[in-house]
């Protein structure tokens, strides 16, 4: 099935969208991003320049990606999430007279959001950094520091206080800065099998093998 692109959409030059995937009103995506296939973009997001994007993600209304994100199959990106890339950046050169240039340099930083992850409705998201595979952050979150996987992050600034599973549920909950030893952690949701070893998440066969 082809892409569905809404007319008041605006897409530039060498952009590449999947198969399946929709792109609802007021959508910006700039010169040289890549969608994968059966992504959906919803209302007013801004996807900038280059930035690629894996297959069956679901980026919701009002979702700023800046130049140097990269995000992989499987993510959830809610409502009014912002993505960064510059950690002190400014408008001019130091004297003032002459706006910086936009296009990518030493200051740009990339981020890393790896498959299956969950980003809450309003977070901000910093630069320099990999949120791990089905990590889930938690709405309003300032991130600014990598996420590992499967680590439920809550806060300003975001720090760790659990883990889910892929399912999305709850595993296991722990003090911030807690390193957790876990054997065996239940989904009780769909029976999946993890462990948690000095509060590195695993899958279970991964933990025995």
């Amino acid at each position: 099935m082809p892409a569905r692109i809404h007319p008041t959409a605006l897409i530039e030059r060498d952009v590449a969208i999947g198969d399946g995937s929709a792109i609802w009103d007021n959508v910006h995506i700039r010169f040289g991003a890549r969608l994968g296939d059966e992504c959906i973009v919803g209302e007013k997001s801004y996807i900038a320049y280059e930035v690629q994007i894996g297959h069956r993600v679901k980026i919701n209304a009002m979702v700023y990606i800046c130049n140097a994100v990269t995000i992989e199959d499987g993510v959830m990106i809610s409502a009014g999430t912002i993505f960064t890339n510059d950690r002190f950046p400014r408008a001019t050169t130091p004297d003032l007279k002459q706006l910086r240039s936009s296009d990518p340099d030493e200051h740009t930083l990339p981020t890393l959001v790896r498959e299956g992850a969950t980003i809450g409705a309003g977070a901000v998201i910093g630069n320099d950094l990999t949120i791990g595979r089905f990590a889930m952050i938690g709405m309003g979150s300032l991130v600014t520091k990598s996420v590992p996987d499967f680590h439920l992050v809550l806060g300003n600034p975001a720090r760790s206080v659990g883990c889910v599973c892929r399912c999305g549920q709850l595993l296991a909950r722990w003090s911030p800065g807690e390193l957790v030893d876990l054997p065996e952690a239940t989904c009780k949701a769909c029976g999946l099998e993890y462990c948690v070893l000095g509060g590195e998440v695993s899958e279970l066969s991964e933990c025995l093998a």
